[in-house]
């Protein structure tokens, strides 16, 4: 018995490290509180959430593995952009949900480099503002083969339409509309992977409420987002070690 306990008390450590640990970020975006049960019954996250105006004020490198946004904010502070930068730069991952491609819509360093992708909240030269439409019925189709899409098949959804963001051609689609219906309303890519090259970085247009949070697919889809934007489980664990 002695050995056997002694065995599952070494075995801890490595379970922990097998962990992902995310940080959700909200703040400056009323949402529907079913937004955290996308995280519910998931043992191989560790979940934390740390809404503004703390998130970013402090260093995350060693911390977090995945930062999941569901803000709506820009950054104000160099010491903010510079943790995140300092993140992103050390390899960890992202997840950007719905409203969150509206943080940060000026910087173009976060937009162009990282997210690959932006809500324009006003007019910018000759570009008119995005714009937002809810609720409607959108018809959505996977365009690629990647693990964020494993067991992600066609799909339609009760979210929030987009039009007119920007999107870089850096960036890589994953779901696209499906219904000419929904072109008026949203537009064609509504996933895809950042074109940052230094960790992994995934965007996902919807998830506006309810029927994005009670959508098995939906579900899915955020969980494999989580997983593939994770490093590494040995980097991981060397991250924390340097704590």
């Amino acid at each position: 018995m002695r050995s056997l306990f002694l065995i599952l008390a070494a075995c801890l450590p490595l379970l922990a490290a097998d962990r992902i640990r995310v940080q959700i970020i909200t703040g400056g975006h009323a949402h529907d509180l079913g937004f955290y049960s996308l995280f519910e019954g998931q043992p191989g996250l560790a979940v934390s959430i740390n809404p503004h105006p703390s998130a970013y004020r402090s260093d995350l490198r060693g911390k977090v593995d995945v930062l999941v946004l569901y803000d709506l904010h820009d950054l104000a502070t160099d010491v903010q952009k510079k943790n995140l930068q300092d993140y992103l730069e050390s390899g960890g991952g992202l997840v950007v949900l719905h409203h969150a491609l509206a943080d940060n819509w000026q910087w173009r360093w976060w937009y162009q480099d990282v997210v690959g992708g932006r809500f324009l909240m006003g007019a910018e030269g000759a570009a008119p503002g995005s714009t937002a439409k809810a609720p409607v019925r959108l018809s959505v189709r996977p365009v690629a083969r990647h693990p964020v899409l494993d067991g992600v098949e066609a799909f339609t959804l009760d979210d929030e339409g987009y039009k007119g963001m920007w999107l870089s051609p850096k960036s890589t689609p994953l779901l696209e509309t499906a219904s000419a219906e929904n072109d008026a309303v949203n537009d064609k890519v509504v996933a895809w992977i950042g074109p940052w090259p230094k960790s992994r970085v995934v965007a996902i247009q919807l998830g506006h409420g309810a029927g994005a949070y009670t959508s098995e697919t939906y579900r899915r889809l955020v969980r494999n987002a989580i997983a593939w934007a994770a490093p590494a489980p040995t980097s991981r664990t060397a991250a924390s070690s340097r704590e």
